[in-house]
């Protein structure tokens, strides 16, 4: 267990000091969770879902009021939510300002050269005179003005486009949090890189350093990240790769002796992350999509896993069993799996927010079969209605960032 003080922002409410304990185990109660509740820089995305990496069209102002009930639920449950407009309110100006000149861009390929010093002289005096809701505007919407010049008016004219941050509200990907500590990922979309800027800021904010920020070819993205005890499960597949594993590894950054690398072999958008297909409720109790649990070897449904081990007190990891078949691998390990049928697993009932042991957040909507399986099981199921934010490939889990929980320790 690493035991971290920090200072944690509330809202508006005045910071408090609050003692961290990075989570260990998936099903520990949750305390502190960092999400973003999504606004304008929805729109771009919304109006060409596919490019937007979205799964359709949704609307942008009854995505937002889920969100803040998905956080008033959390919230009743006793967990403090931190979200990422609050904190960038509660930041230094000249931080919040750092940030937006990197997002805010002027284009002067189609001006002259001898323009460009006085281009970028008078970008930065804008920057200095706008206010701090304006600033967090570039940041959302990372704006580009695309500079002309012309014989007319003020010598200038311009196009604007607009990059918006339109996936920022799933903050499971930007970060993972190891028992170590806090690492920034390394996004495998282009266009969610600037994501990691705004999550490192508000990181600092709260005072919680990360241990690693995975750089070069490594790719490492939250959704395939899921601690289980003593052991790290790590998705490797579309958007996670074995270089970004190899670098939490050789940095430690994991905390633990057992490294479980789960392959997906089908590279489906639906099925992006670790989470989309599979999830854990308790020390022995996790789900699995039918089509996964079901899967024959040769399947592109069937998943592998290669595990990593290294003796403790030493650092380098060793390959020490390979191509294992993932379900029997979780079966080994005691867990009862829940299948997710078809309907359900389209309805994204897998990616639900464990808070609890056997205390679960989960999309609503899903099927009675569904429910009486939870209910057999022992699960507390809190349906949240999730109807827009769905369609952006997502949902509960995917929307939170579990910055600390409770201790686990075996036989608890």
């Amino acid at each position: 267990m690493v035991a971290v003080m920090a200072f944690c922002a509330m809202g508006s409410q005045a910071q408090e000091k609050v003692e961290m304990f990075y989570p260990q185990a998936e099903w520990s109660k949750a305390g502190d969770i960092l999400m973003h509740t999504p606004g304008q820089e929805l729109f771009n995305g919304v109006i060409h879902p596919s490019a937007g990496l979205f799964e359709d069209y949704f609307d942008v102002d009854k995505a937002s009021e889920e969100h803040q009930g998905y956080i008033s639920m959390l919230e009743a449950n006793g967990v403090r939510v931190h979200t990422v407009t609050g904190i960038l309110n509660e930041v230094g100006i000249d931080s919040l300002r750092t940030l937006a000149s990197n997002l805010l861009r002027y284009d002067i390929s189609n001006i002259p050269d001898e323009d460009a010093i006085e281009t970028e002289s008078y970008r930065q005096s804008v920057l200095q005179k706008m206010s701090r809701n304006d600033l967090i505007r570039c940041i959302l919407l990372r704006p580009t003005v695309m500079l002309f010049r012309t014989d007319n008016n003020t010598g200038y004219e311009a196009q604007y486009i607009q990059n918006p941050l339109m996936n920022l509200y799933f903050t499971r990907d930007q970060s993972i949090t190891t028992p170590r500590g806090h690492v920034i990922c390394r996004m495998n979309s282009s266009q969610r890189a600037p994501e990691t800027e705004i999550i490192r800021l508000c990181y600092n904010h709260l005072g919680l350093k990360p241990i690693l920020e995975i750089s070069g070819n490594g790719r490492l993205e939250g959704g395939d990240y899921i601690p289980a005890g003593n052991i790290s499960l790590i998705g490797c597949g579309m958007r996670t790769n074995d270089e970004g594993i190899r670098q939490l590894m050789e940095a430690d950054a994991f905390g633990h002796d057992t490294i479980v690398v789960v392959r997906d072999h089908k590279l489906w958008q639906m099925q992006m992350h670790l989470d989309t297909y599979f999830n854990i409720i308790d020390k022995d109790l996790c789900t699995m999509v039918g089509s996964r649990l079901n899967a024959k070897p040769g399947d592109p449904e069937f998943n592998t896993c290669d595990i990593w081990a290294r003796k403790p007190g030493t650092l380098e990891y060793k390959l020490w069993k390979q191509n294992l078949s993932f379900v029997e691998y979780v079966r080994g390990r005691g867990f009862q799996i829940i299948p997710i049928d078809i309907d359900d697993e389209l309805h994204y009932a897998n990616n639900f927010l464990t808070i609890a042991p056997r205390h679960i957040m989960a999309v609503g909507g899903q099927s009675e079969t569904l429910k009486q399986r939870f209910r057999d099981a022992g699960v507390i199921v809190e349906w949240i209605p999730l109807e827009s934010l769905i369609d952006g490939y997502g949902a509960a889990h995917c929307m939170t960032q579990v910055l600390q929980r409770e201790a686990w320790k075996p036989g608890r």
